[in-house]
């Protein structure tokens, strides 16, 4: 049986006095994708957000069979948890090649960082043509690429991604999870993801969440919930 990398147990999550997430429990296989489906304003984004330590939790969070519960956000990154939250956060004065170097800012492996930086460009060519550019000219299909390949800066173990198709026109998107599937396959990084092209993100993962309003209403094999006639109707419009 594949270990867990990640696990929650009766996650919840707050923003003030405010409760966002009631009791989630979830998990990401080491290896695996898993995505979580749920209409805007589900509670999928403050997920992520908790785990990376960046929003008062109550229950568990456990990574590597470790408790991370209440641990500060550098110090979860410091574990190679990635985290490339929506709308990108590309560093937008800084050249394609410092944000890279921004994301390996944890190592200290300064030889293993410049091989680390050839082999992003390996993944996204359009990246390493414009290496010396500013990020905040890049298109945004470009710098959605940016965002992740600074958290593949960071060798992750596990990457948190948050709707990495918004905004994308259909072949970025294509091109975009093709390169997330060749990372899971290649490279063995475990994924969650959020997404709103539920089809999508069901042809990507093996084990999907479905959330409504803070709590998990569903989960299974993605294949599983691709069947399921609520889901269907719901989420993947036939």
């Amino acid at each position: 049986m594949t270990a867990m990398l990640l696990e929650t147990r009766q996650l919840c999550a707050f923003y003030g006095a405010t409760q966002v997430l009631f009791g989630l429990d979830l998990a990401v296989r080491d290896g695996g994708v898993t995505t979580l489906l749920g209409a805007n304003g589900a509670g999928k984004t403050t997920t992520l957000r908790a785990i990376s330590g960046m929003v008062r939790t109550t229950g568990d969070i456990r990574f590597e069979g470790a408790s991370i519960s209440g641990r500060a956000v550098e110090d979860i990154v410091r574990l190679r948890v990635a985290h490339v939250p929506q709308g990108r956060g590309t560093f937008v004065r800084q050249s394609v090649e410092e944000n890279l170097q921004i994301g390996a800012m944890t190592r200290g492996d300064r030889a293993g960082i410049a091989a680390d930086i050839d082999r992003v460009y390996g993944y996204f060519p359009r990246l390493g043509e414009r290496r010396h550019q500013q990020a905040g000219t890049l298109s945004g299909g470009e710098q959605q690429m940016l965002a992740v390949a600074r958290a593949l800066m960071l060798r992750p173990k596990l990457m948190l991604l948050d709707e990495p198709s918004f905004g994308l026109a259909p072949l970025l998107v294509q091109e975009l999870f093709g390169i997330l599937r060749a990372l899971n396959r290649d490279e063995k990084v475990s994924i969650l993801v959020v997404e709103q092209n539920a089809s999508l993100a069901l042809d990507l993962a093996d084990h999907a969440y479905l959330i409504e309003t803070g709590e998990l209403v569903m989960t299974g094999a993605a294949r599983d919930l691709r069947n399921d006639e609520n889901v269907r109707r719901a989420y993947l419009g036939y």
